[in-house]
């Protein structure tokens, strides 16, 4: 079974391979993932937390904070498979860690990095299935959890079409912690033994929630990087994709005639994008790009934009959430396109108004849960995008009682990171 998944494995990988170059996904630490684990110290049985992005990247934070309680004594090896969610990795990681990019899951690859490494644990965010290190790590005695697991639609059809090979591998998974009723069924049908998943939440609303006066009294200066005055809102659109750009500057333009108040800011989910997304920019009649990384102090470095109005993007990592702390209204992108959303906790976190579009498919509990408890806004198109803006540029009291309901949702299902923790622990000790 092994000799017939590493061929196939390596099949698509050749397949792949124009489209990962075309994509520009052939990066420095990518050695790592073919093995090379050349400065990675020797940690003395790690715990070993993986997590693919910067989604799951930011969500294991707390957990780590939990598990560093739970197990002094131990380091931790973190790792990712993209750039940015390596980054974040990095500034999770404490000084004796170590973060690298998960090998590649063909069998000898995964045998030497698990024998380098020789974790005592090793801990999954969300559901990512890799036969191969699963089964590597298994025979080397390695208890395995998954923690915030999800069975997204797509993935089931998937799975159930080869589930008598994936059952025996997903139950050599020592327990499942996953986000929903809905993943423990799906998880079942699959065939994971019943004693094996628990209930448990979503990490994600584990969040610390900031403490909004203090980090926009810590971070005014934004204020004036941007040249917004008091009467000025401030609307951002977080984590867009192409194909959404093009929606929001229509909507903008349009809004912008009635509502001469209204600054937009363009935070893509790949900053790498930020000089296209300009482009469009500076192709709107009246509209000029204006980078952040370009804004320097107090001074809003707009001379450029001579009279035309500004619209700024986010070019830079690390500082969306001071964005989020000043704004007044957020729009979470990869939702207009079929992208399956991002997540909205974090402005909801800070009592933020949060509009996204009706494809959240990947965030599908989270987003129906805010739209019952009338907490977020869900569109169909640009046309509901605009109309959605426009009431509530036209109602300071609605954008407040959103804000207050967002930060009610959060409290109330908080508690998975602890639940994770403390099941982590037993798994350990058994």
């Amino acid at each position: 079974m092994t000799l017939i998944y590493d061929l196939v494995f390596l099949l698509f990988a050749v397949c792949y391979l124009p489209v990962f170059i075309f994509k520009r996904k052939m990066h420095k630490g990518f050695a790592q993932r073919l093995g090379f684990l050349s400065g990675v110290p020797d940690l003395g049985r790690p715990i070993w937390v993986h997590a693919v992005s910067v989604g799951e990247a930011m969500s294991v934070k707390h957990l780590i904070e939990e598990l560093r309680i739970k197990f002094p004594q131990k380091d931790f090896v973190i790792s990712t498979v993209t750039p940015t969610g390596n980054k974040i990795a990095r500034s999770i990681a404490g000084k004796s860690d170590a973060v690298i990019y998960l090998p590649l899951d063909l069998s000898w690859i995964v045998r030497a990095v698990v024998n380098k490494i020789n974790p005592s644990l090793f801990v999954i965010v969300e559901t990512e299935i890799w036969p191969n290190l699963i089964c590597r790590l298994n025979k080397n005695k390695v208890p395995i959890a998954v923690v915030n697991a999800r069975i997204s639609d797509r993935s089931f059809k998937g799975y159930l079409m080869i589930r008598p090979a994936l059952k025996p591998v997903l139950n050599k998974v020592g327990i499942f912690c996953v986000q929903t009723a809905l993943d423990s069924q799906r998880l079942a049908r699959l065939g994971v033994e019943a004693g094996k998943i628990k209930n448990t939440g979503n990490m994600k609303f584990d969040i610390k929630v900031r403490d909004y006066d203090q980090l926009k009294k810590d971070y005014s200066d934004y204020r004036g990087r941007l040249g917004l005055g008091t009467k000025e809102k401030l609307w951002v659109c977080a984590s867009t994709h192409p194909g959404e750009e093009e929606d929001i500057l229509r909507v903008y333009l349009n809004l912008s005639r009635e509502h001469p108040e209204l600054k937009l800011l363009i935070a893509p989910r790949h900053p790498e994008r930020s000089p296209s997304i300009a482009n469009l920019v500076n192709a709107c009649p009246g509209f000029c790009a204006a980078m952040i990384s370009r804004l320097a102090g107090r001074d809003p470095g707009l001379r450029e934009c001579s009279g035309r109005r500004p619209v700024f993007i986010l070019d830079t990592i690390g500082q969306l959430m001071y964005f989020y702390a000043l704004c007044d209204i957020v729009f979470v992108g990869g939702s207009l396109v079929k992208k399956g959303g991002h997540n909205i906790l974090e402005p909801a976190s800070l009592g933020k108004p949060v509009v996204f579009g009706k494809y959240m498919f990947n965030f599908r509990d989270i987003a129906d849960l805010f739209v019952k408890n009338r907490a977020g806004i869900m569109v169909e198109d640009r046309d509901g995008l605009e109309k959605s803006l426009k009431d509530l540029l036209g109602d300071n009291s609605r954008i407040r009682e959103l804000g207050q309901a967002c930060r009610e949702v959060i409290f109330k299902n908080k508690g998975a990171t602890s639940a994770n923790a403390g099941l982590i622990r037993e798994l350990l000790k058994s």
